[in-house]
């Protein structure tokens, strides 16, 4: 909720900063992915916002545009998910215990950017639990770097 990690590596804001910083205004996402042949895409929200704790900083994104795919439309108006708060679509057991880390998830995943870091790409696992973006290299693939940014973007409203 409140965020970890150091700026300049790993790092997490917090949702509870997300949340506040995004309904300042309307704002836009922009996620870079890189995997390890060095191959850089990105996707971009035409709007981005979280709604507030009392509704579990559900996940409101706008319309896609860029060349990694659409992995994040299908976490649409779902509420974030972590191994103590199970607030996923899935009927089964707590997605993120299978993906082990905190998402948007739906039941489960077609993203998971808060996921395992696993080096070199494909990885073995019981779970779809890497760092990935389904639409580009697929779940199996643990990317090298993923960066989420936002910006001001005063065309849009929410």
């Amino acid at each position: 909720q409140q965020g970890f990690g150091n700026i300049d590596g790993e790092y997490w804001l917090g949702l509870e900063n997300i949340y506040w910083l995004t309904n300042q205004g309307n704002y836009k996402l922009l996620i870079t992915l890189e995997d390890w042949s060095g191959r850089k895409v990105f996707a971009e929200y035409a709007s981005f916002r979280l709604e507030p704790e009392a509704d579990f900083y559900k996940l409101r994104v706008g319309r896609y545009h860029g060349n990694a795919g659409d992995s994040l439309t299908w976490h649409n108006g779902k509420q974030f998910t972590t191994l103590d708060r199970d607030h996923d679509a899935y009927t089964g057991r707590n997605c993120a215990h299978y993906q082990k880390g905190g998402w948007w998830y739906n039941s489960c995943a077609h993203s998971n950017l808060n996921g395992v870091w696993y080096r070199g790409g494909h990885y073995r696992s019981r779970y779809q639990d890497g760092v990935y973006w389904a639409e580009f290299r697929g779940g199996a693939y643990s990317l090298k770097k993923v960066v989420m940014m936002i910006r001001p973007n005063p065309n849009t409203f929410h």
